[in-house]
């Protein structure tokens, strides 16, 4: 679900005799082919993993480096091409097998395995047309993504029509992602391990169907209120089929006698969710042009879905102009959410239940987000190296903090090139 608006701003020359057009000259849609940079840092930390059963380490740390090309084929076209990799260290994800690393295996301890580390690599190319007034925007895309245990392929298109002087604007998309699983289970639930204690036997069934497809369906409205007030609401209707479990993470029955192995739990099953998830979020923005320094951003998000989870976000920030070429991002996030049905911490669930987890991602918390930025921007990209002229500079810093004790700080660093 895109969270941005597609937003255009076109000046041609229109000489007009009763109702023909003459199109002689038209700007074009981007001048000059651009180059984004992105890179981003993230760091958690907390003491509810959920492939430990909602106990133990949840460190993480994900590395992600994006490259965003826009290329104008002519006029009126424009192809986008985003490409990005993404590394990541996972103590909690390293105890699928706890019991590979050097010292007793502990749910607050890394393993050494393989299982600690992951890529994901994504490409997706997007393709946009104008129309010859430019009131109206087609696009269509396409994206690929895959790590060690998962696979995503997905398509959609786009539509958006500019009204009222371009002051309105109506925007239509759709998406459609096709998933599959190579599903990794906990150590202890495959076929053929031999470490367990005596008297350990669960009850476990593999998944039989590993696809995961998910469909949705975006409207967006945007208005120009005034000279200073703009806003926007935007509704996306979600539709999720197939494997919505997570195979490895772990979940302890209340009702089953508890089996040790060094000090670590066993699982009794993992997580089991049902088949289809319903998602609705509606987000509404408003924007203020408060003075000629400062800028008042607000969005409100309500979100809802048949798992019994609903959750309101709000943020605000206050873009603050230094100067000519530097801007002040201050920042702030509220989030809250109830838990889903099938929410239940560690030994809470029973085995005759049909669906359960412990993944305190689904659990009722509220999260607040502090950050701060700064931007640089030089419209007549008077830096330069070889072709590449430099448009602008993003660094910004976020601390987010959950009321379950997790809490994780995310850094980033994005510019923006004009290519000659």
């Amino acid at each position: 679900m895109s969270k941005f608006f597609t937003i255009f701003i076109f000046l041609f020359c229109i000489v007009s005799r009763g109702q023909d057009v003459d199109t002689s000259y038209k700007k074009r849609v981007l001048e000059a082919s651009e180059l984004e940079t992105l890179f981003s840092y993230y760091s958690q930390d907390g003491p509810n993993a959920a492939v430990t059963g909602g106990e133990g380490t949840e460190e993480l740390t994900d590395a992600t480096s994006t490259l965003v090309l826009r290329m104008p084929l002519n006029d009126d076209d424009i192809l986008t091409i985003d490409a990005g990799v993404s590394a990541y260290t996972s103590a909690s994800s390293s105890n699928l097998n706890p019991f590979d690393g050097q010292g007793p295996a502990n749910p607050f301890d890394a393993s050494t395995g393989a299982s600690r580390s992951d890529v994901l690599a994504y490409f997706r190319p997007t393709y946009a047309h104008s129309s010859v007034d430019r009131n109206q925007i087609w696009s269509a895309n396409a994206y690929v993504s895959a790590e060690y245990d998962y696979f995503s392929f997905g398509f959609g298109g786009g539509y958006t029509r500019l009204f009222n002087e371009k002051n309105t604007e109506v925007s239509l998309s759709g998406q459609v992602y096709l998933d599959s699983w190579n599903s990794q289970y906990p150590i202890e639930l495959r076929g053929g391990f031999t470490g367990a204690a005596p008297g350990y036997d669960p009850n476990f069934t593999p998944f039989e169907n590993e696809g995961r497809n998910s469909y949705s369906f975006s409207l967006s409205f945007s208005q120009i209120l005034s000279k200073r007030l703009q806003g926007s609401i935007a509704l996306d209707v979600v539709l999720q089929d197939g494997l919505l479990s997570t195979p490895f993470q772990r979940v302890y029955f209340g009702d089953v006698e508890d089996f040790f192995l060094e000090d670590f739990q066993l699982a009794d099953d993992v997580e089991r969710l049902p088949e289809t998830r319903f998602k609705i979020p509606l987000g509404l923005r408003l924007n203020y042009y408060l003075t000629d320094f400062a800028i008042v951003r607000t969005y409100y998000r309500f979100y809802y879905d048949d798992w019994g989870i609903t959750s309101h976000t709000a943020n605000l920030e206050i873009p603050l102009k230094l100067s000519d070429r530097f801007t002040l991002y201050p920042n702030y996030r509220f989030y809250s959410q109830t838990a889903a049905d099938y929410f239940f911490e560690k030994e809470q669930a029973v085995s005759t239940l049909d669906f359960y987890t412990s993944d305190f991602d689904l659990s009722k918390y509220t999260a607040n987000q502090y950050g701060i930025g700064i931007r640089y921007k030089d419209i007549f990209t008077t830096a330069k190296f070889l072709i590449f002229g430099l448009k602008t500079v993003d660094l910004r810093f976020a601390y987010y903090d959950r009321n379950t004790q997790l809490d994780a700080t995310i850094v980033t660093l994005g510019t923006t090139f004009i290519i000659d």
